[in-house]
């Protein structure tokens, strides 16, 4: 029934705006270009992480327990699952090496999440690759707003979550609804169903040994394909999910969004998802910048070793420097590509961070342990939304003093070729690469999704 556009759910109005997206003179062609590349990038890193033992393995075992078979395939294996458990696992493989795609202002990692909800749910109604990209496109956009409305710092709303999982049960919901090819009122169905199921502290990346700090995007991708699927079948989920008395923003955000944060949500013209950046290391994003900074470093020493550095960081990195102790001397890989002081001190001694060389038996180096035990953490650094530039203040063995600060990183298409090609290698299929390339920079062309997952192509290669 149509109702008044200021009596409408936010949450119908969110929908509506986003279908009208696709419907009504289509996804700009730079939109599905950026799209396709997002894709390739997480199906590269999806099939690296099958190597990336034991979690790997420790994953595929679990979601084979008492499975029977399914619909839907999953990286880099023969196994075949339910739509739900395919969304979980492949999306788990794509964040497992914390190499995916990141919002900086929103914070977040969009495809990690609707990638895999999209993949299941074209795979469970055969629906062509070229309706994932315009699923993909929507649903990162949904969660790259929803993102920007709170643009999180160290402290303050949304500090606290992993926006990507607690925004991604809403965008993997809208992308598998979207797949799917469902009405408005389903839609909207599914996005009350996923907020039933919203989840996201974040205590796994402030506290350490936990491992299962690398999956928690995978919760959203499975929660948002059952959200999807339910609405199918003819379960109504609450359509106050945005604007009710205990909606999302007054429950998990310390109350309901301001005019001008709904007005960002309901922006009828641009593109959040246009900021997303593809990573070239795999560490946190808010590594990055200490990454960036000791390359340039080292660039400066002229054969001198570093006798002591402090390190610079704001109130959101600081929270990847506590406790200081255990973060110098990391005892999981997750914690590891999670802490400021240990990527200062492994980019510092290997001149390189990749996925070769930054690997769960590499923990216990002791060159890399040593520069750690040296490192001092000043929390200077003014907060903001968004990856300030990283400020190191260096003491060489030679008595120089060098200060350094370096922060941005952008991947030219050459660079994003030349990850997807590191990818591939690391997985294993490097003979593969050129042909998966061509096939996903021409996904639109592509009958179905049998290339990602047949046995006689990439999949059951573990």
């Amino acid at each position: 029934m149509e109702t008044n556009l200021t009596t409408q759910s936010l949450s119908r109005r969110v929908v509506r705006l986003l279908q009208q997206r696709e419907t009504q003179g289509g996804i700009p062609p730079e939109i599905r270009h950026k799209a396709r590349q997002h894709i390739a990038d997480a199906v590269a890193i999806g099939l690296a992480a099958t190597r990336s033992q034991p979690l790997a393995q420790q994953l595929l075992d679990a979601m084979s327990m008492g499975a029977g078979g399914g619909a839907c395939g999953v990286f880099g294996s023969a196994a075949r699952h339910a739509p739900s458990l395919a969304a979980f696992t492949n999306a788990a493989l794509i964040h497992t090496l914390d190499f995916d795609d990141i919002h900086d202002a929103a914070r977040l990692h969009p495809t990690a999440v609707t990638l895999p909800a999209a993949l299941a749910a074209a795979e469970l109604v055969g629906a062509p690759p070229a309706r994932v990209i315009n699923a993909v496109a929507l649903g990162n956009e949904l969660m790259c707003r929803l993102g920007v409305m709170y643009s999180p710092m160290g402290r303050g709303p949304g500090s606290d979550w992993f926006l990507t999982q607690l925004f991604g049960y809403f965008g993997a919901g809208l992308s598998a609804a979207l797949v799917m090819g469902l009405s408005e009122d389903h839609i909207v169905s599914t996005l009350g169903l996923a907020y039933m199921q919203a989840a996201g502290g974040k205590e796994a990346g402030f506290g350490v040994g936990a491992t299962g700090r690398s999956i928690y995007p995978a919760f959203a991708a499975m929660g948002g394909v059952t959200a999807a699927l339910l609405a199918k079948a003819g379960v109504v989920g609450p359509e106050s999910a945005l604007d009710g008395a205990a909606s999302l923003f007054r429950i998990y955000l310390e109350g309901p969004p301001s005019a001008a944060q709904v007005a960002l949500l309901l922006e009828p013209d641009g593109w959040q998802f246009a900021a997303t950046r593809i990573k070239p290391w795999p560490s946190c994003r808010l590594s990055h910048p200490y990454v960036s900074a000791v390359l340039a470093l080292r660039a400066q020493l002229q054969g001198a070793g570093v006798r002591s550095m402090v390190v610079a960081v704001n109130a959101s990195a600081a929270r990847l420097c506590a406790p200081l102790i255990d973060r110098r001397r990391p005892c999981t890989l997750q914690d590891a590509k999670y802490s400021v002081p240990y990527m200062t001190a492994f980019t510092l001694v290997h001149g390189a961070v990749d996925l070769n060389t930054l690997h769960l038996e590499g923990l216990s180096d002791p060159a890399v342990l040593a520069v750690a035990d040296t490192i001092e953490i000043a929390e200077t650094l003014q907060d903001k939304p968004g990856h300030p530039p990283a400020e190191i203040h260096a003491v060489t063995t030679d008595g120089r003093e060098i200060r350094v600060r370096a922060g941005d990183f952008d991947l030219s298409d050459d660079g994003v070729r030349a990850k997807f090609d590191a990818c591939l290698a690391y997985a294993g299929c490097a003979q593969q690469a050129d042909a998966l390339w061509a096939r996903m920079d021409a996904f639109d062309a592509q009958r179905n999704l049998d290339f990602l997952f047949d046995e006689g192509g990439l999949g059951g290669h573990m």
